[in-house]
């Protein structure tokens, strides 16, 4: 046992406070000692075990290295059952172990701001410090992307689609003037209320990779966030041949030359001009379609840097032929060789304010034999997938330099911009032509644009093209955000390191791209694309309904303009548009969501945060123990 000289020297070293007996301790471990320290006020349970000689009755170390936790390793290890030989500056091994320390769960909360306690600089070399060497290999740096092409540009080139080059005149021509702005004020605001909600949930924290996935994950649990994240997946996946495919048949129909086999289906329209509608064959678009998938996966595989520099080649153009458009519509007169194009009329415009509901032919083209009847329901699942597209800059999270900045300025720019140009366009389409000509010329935006028309052609190739790059872009980064939370094992190939491009999900994604383009006809699947994309959007609102209304401490969003009621309007307004659509593809995405989620809950590993119904449960519990007060 110490004399208790050595007590009051190891007092008044600082290594001890207030003098134990030793007794306490194993004999297996008398040669160390157990020292509380005293760090500042604050941290008083911050033990730490230094193994150093019992000669030494004070300590060497300052009180800022007694913060840090560090590990000198040594080529030379002492044999065991012999007391090392530890020097002050001796190159020995110097072991030190925070068992627990305020200073740790400060730095888990988040809290470490308001300890008053200031990160100091780490010693540098020159100052005869320690300088801790990390085992492991240095990672590469990623490229961010700003607001502008990291959010704002994807998010434009998804919404605007080939919808709006080739089936929203016929769409203003069918429901009217006066339903078509109904239609696009409708699906416009379950877009716009699930920004809103997607905004508030991103600015609440940092956001990892996955975008929705991470949303939807961490505030409704693993289970629900893994089937809607999967679901979301294929829909993206699928949509990327869906684009595709839009771009090769443009292409084919603008140039029919162009076709290897040169098979066409030919068919005549049922209205008093009978005109000759070709379609181009079926093989050369599973042809054309399989190279335009393959360039793009290797446009995907250059990494992010890659895809900001070729983002623009694509949108330009897309840019230039809407001036081109609205410039033919403005200058369109009675005297144009077009037939059916009346300029800007008042009196086409009272003519087409009203729908005009009917029978049509699959290609849409009016006939009173036809097998489809158009209603408003129907017209809103041909025109909500003009609106998706407002999650391809969350899909990005990851490669963001700002997600709390960068997501809700450029989603709602983009939201706010297409609206606005689809309810203008509404106004002018039907203003522009006779109702006749609106229903039967799929590509009237290429009869009115001036001076070029062709360019409509080029602006529509692209813009699905780059549609289809942002798809295959931000699916694969979906799926390997899944994979990293560790949630189903039969993921874990798609898993990757921080600052990695998800080469494994990217072949993944291009797989089942080309085996949707081999199929060559998504006309049955597609309701489908749109129900998965209604179900991430419902699941984002009532992930934010869910935290808003829980009121939690950690519920602390930057984005102010939000409240519960509206994440609720979202969410129903997004079921409803389901069913408006289709009550059989409603319940196979439902069914579809129901069996991986099944899956999940049996297979999958609990995850590692808490979720909005373990914050409910709590709360519930909290309460129930309050009431027992009386």
């Amino acid at each position: 046992m110490h004399s208790n000289r050595d007590k009051e020297e190891m007092d008044s070293g600082g290594e001890i406070e207030g003098g134990g007996d030793e007794n306490e301790f194993p004999s297996a471990v008398r040669g160390r000692k157990y020292s509380p320290v005293v760090a500042h006020d604050n941290d008083r349970a911050v033990l730490e075990m230094s193994s150093i000689d019992p000669r030494f009755s004070s300590s060497p170390y300052s009180k800022q290295d007694l913060k840090k936790v560090k590990v000198n390793m040594q080529s030379n290890v002492a044999p065991e059952g012999s007391m090392p030989n530890h020097s002050v500056n001796g190159p020995q091994r110097e072991s030190k172990l925070e068992l627990f320390g305020f200073d740790s769960l400060v730095n888990i909360l988040g809290l470490k701001s308001m300890t008053g306690d200031q990160i100091q600089a780490p010693p540098s070399p020159r100052d005869g410090g320690d300088v801790s060497i990390a085992l492991e290999r240095p990672r590469p740096t990623a490229v961010k992307s700003g607001t502008l092409m990291g959010v704002f540009v994807p998010c434009l080139q998804n919404i605007m689609g080939i919808i709006y080059y080739i089936r929203f005149s016929w769409i203003v021509g069918m429901a009217g003037i006066g339903e078509s702005l109904l239609l696009v004020a409708f699906c416009g605001s379950c877009t716009f209320l699930t920004t809103i909600s997607l905004s508030a949930i991103a600015t609440n924290g940092a956001m990892k990779g996955g975008g929705p996935y991470y949303l939807i994950g961490r505030a409704l649990g693993p289970e629900v966030g893994v089937s809607i994240g999967l679901c979301f997946f294929l829909g993206n996946a699928v949509a990327g041949a869906m684009y595709v495919l839009g771009a090769v048949e443009t292409f084919l129909d603008a140039v029919p030359a162009a076709g290897i086999l040169r098979e066409t289906v030919t068919r005549v329209n049922g209205t008093d001009i009978a005109e000759p509608i070709t379609r181009p064959s079926l093989h050369d678009l599973q042809i054309y379609g399989i190279v335009v998938t393959i360039l793009l996966c290797f446009i995907v595989f250059g990494g992010v840097k890659i895809i900001n520099r070729v983002a623009p080649a694509f949108l330009v153009p897309v840019v230039f032929s809407l001036v081109c458009i609205f410039s033919g519509i403005l200058l369109a007169r009675n005297d144009r060789p077009a037939v059916g194009i009346t300029g800007l009329s008042s009196e086409s415009f009272k003519d087409n304010w009203g729908p005009a509901y009917q029978r049509t032919s699959n290609a849409g083209i009016p006939d009173p034999n036809g097998k489809i009847y158009w209603s408003f329901n129907a017209l809103v699942g041909l025109f909500f997938p003009a609106v998706t597209g407002i999650m391809a800059g969350s899909n990005r999270s990851a490669s963001l330099k700002d997600t709390q900045r960068s997501i809700p300025i450029g989603t709602l720019a983009a939201t706010l911009t297409t609206s606005a140009l689809y309810l203008v366009s509404v106004l002018f389409f039907g203003s522009v032509a006779t109702r006749d000509k609106l229903l039967t010329d799929r590509l009237l935006t290429a009869s009115i644009a001036w001076p070029f028309p062709a360019i409509v052609y080029v602006g529509i190739i692209l813009s699905t093209l780059g549609a289809a790059l942002q798809s295959l872009t931000g699916a694969p980064r979906l799926l390997a955000a899944i994979a990293n939370d560790d949630i189903l094992p039969v993921l874990n190939y798609f898993k990757v390191v921080d600052g990695g491009e998800p080469h494994v999900a990217t072949f993944f994604t291009a797989f089942i791209c080309i085996g949707c383009v081999v199929i060559g006809n998504l006309d049955l699947i597609s309701p489908t694309i749109t129900m998965f994309y209604l179900l991430c959007y419902a699941g984002v609102n009532l992930s934010c309904f869910l935290l808003d209304l829980l009121d939690a401490p950690s519920w602390r969003p930057r984005w102010k303009f939000h409240h519960w009621s509206l994440s609720l309007v979202g969410a129903l307004l997004c079921i409803v548009i389901m069913f408006l659509i289709s009550w059989t593809f409603t319940v196979v995405s439902l069914a579809l969501a129901s069996l991986i989620y099944y899956y999940v809950s049996i297979k999958g590993k609990a995850g590692d945060w808490g979720d909005g119904f373990k914050s409910a449960y709590f709360q519930l519990a909290l309460r129930s123990l309050r009431s027992l007060g009386g």
